[in-house]
């Protein structure tokens, strides 16, 4: 089944399609990871499977011709277009450092460090519906898993900084010392294993507020013993930041990791201060009146009622809630209870026809759940980054994304320290 197209010219400069079969095969990334990085010394770590390719396209193309590896060295490079012009967000055209995206999701962090004239030159990520949004809006394909040998073997040399939102696992650790060894089976180990090989001046790494006393601290304190005394980081007390003292009304505390290498001689990093505590859910708000969709039935309103009050006959404050539209919105995160924690009334429905099959009537208070689009703004995504999947989708990607803001100010004080200018 053809998973994925891509419109590009051949080399009669004619406009042609490439039917991509298997979504997660690497050459389709590396084909389109060369077209970013054929200014740079970086493609040649993907021009072989750039050129293997070329060649099976030009061969179901034109399959009365033979194609040589020749003839496909020469269809690539006029296959090489101008991507600045193509997607929304570009890379920059003169970058003043490199970095890579792991465990990309939608690129919250590579559009905070493009944001800062950084050029992206590796990108992972397994969820296909996620990689479908990232190709929209940055005009390439990621790999695959990161856990898999073959996915590190794209990775290139001389990457200024490793970015991963990597999810928190705890770790077998019992008797032992918790080092780099004792993390192998999660995922920070194949963050561990890439900084090992790789060596980049500098790393930043996402993760929920949790992270702090998962596992009792255990799992913290063997990541930042891996860090430190295994990989030879100098890396801060980590910190938690909360998106809404960065121009974005959501209440988000996450953690952010940051680390350097020894070699470099940085001995000290101060994490950014709020740079902007003023916003309100008002200023993420749709303009205009939004689809019936969106707004809850009134039973599904009369069941959140019920719910809410069961709990708090216990003593307990679970439940939904509605966002004054002078306040704040509490995370947005994957799951049912991101919406129901974060509904909003807005009167301007005009036609309470329902357009999707539900119990009840439309509500006449007018309770409704925030668009995705909203979601986007809440965790600071500009509104011409392009939403291409299911509602239910894109809940899903917000909520598991980052906030941009608040990456975009520590990755700046991140290349301050790095005196990069």
């Amino acid at each position: 089944m053809i998973k994925e197209r891509i419109n590009i010219e051949n080399i009669d400069g004619q406009i042609f399609e490439i039917k991509i079969v298997e979504p997660d095969n690497s050459k389709p990334a590396s084909f389109t990871h060369y077209l970013h990085n054929h200014k740079n010394g970086v493609s040649q770590f993907y021009k072989k499977d750039a050129l293997a390719f070329v060649k099976e396209i030009l061969s179901r193309e034109y399959p009365e011709n033979q194609i040589t590896n020749k003839v496909a060295e020469e269809a690539l490079q006029f296959l090489i277009f101008d991507l600045n012009k193509s997607v929304p967000f570009p890379a920059p055209e003169k970058p003043k450092f490199k970095f890579i995206d792991l465990f990309a999701g939608i690129g919250g962090f590579r559009l905070a460090l493009q944001n800062l004239e950084g050029k992206c030159v590796f990108t992972s990520e397994w969820d296909k519906y996620s990689k479908q949004t990232y190709k929209a809006n940055f005009g390439e394909i990621p790999f695959g898993d990161i856990t898999k040998e073959k996915t590190k073997s794209y990775i290139p040399d001389n990457f200024d900084i490793l970015c991963a939102g990597f999810p928190c696992q705890a770790f077998s650790i019992a008797g032992r010392r918790g080092g780099f060894e004792d993390t192998r089976g999660t995922l920070f180990f194949d963050v561990a294993e890439i900084i090992k090989e790789k060596q980049p001046k500098a790393i930043f790494l996402e993760n929920v507020k949790g992270l702090r006393n998962h596992d009792k601290g255990k799992t913290l304190a063997t990541i930042l013993n891996v860090l430190r005394e295994d990989l030879n980081y100098y890396v801060p007390e980590p910190q938690i930041l909360n998106a809404k003292e960065f121009g974005v009304p959501q209440n988000r505390e996450r953690i952010f990791i940051v680390g350097f290498r020894n070699d470099l001689g940085i001995t000290d990093f101060n994490y950014p201060k709020p740079t902007d505590k003023t916003a309100v859910l008002d200023d993420i708000l749709e303009e205009n009146e939004v689809s019936v969709k969106y707004y809850l039935s009134t039973t599904y309103v009369q069941t959140l009622k019920n719910h809410r009050a069961r709990h708090e006959s216990k003593g307990n404050g679970f439940g939904y809630e509605i966002i004054p539209n002078d306040g704040t919105a509490n995370a947005v995160v994957c799951g049912g209870m991101g919406r129901e924690r974060n509904l909003v009334l807005d009167d301007r429905l005009t036609n309470f026809k329902p357009i999707t099959n539900i119990s009840g009537e439309v509500n006449r208070e007018g309770i409704r759940k925030m668009t995705p689009r909203e979601w986007a703004r809440l965790q600071g995504f500009p509104n011409n980054f392009k939403i291409i999947v299911s509602d239910a989708q894109a809940y899903k990607q917000f909520g598991n994304s980052v906030a941009v803001p608040a990456i975009q100010a520590t990755a700046q004080k991140i290349i301050e320290k790095l005196q990069i200018k």
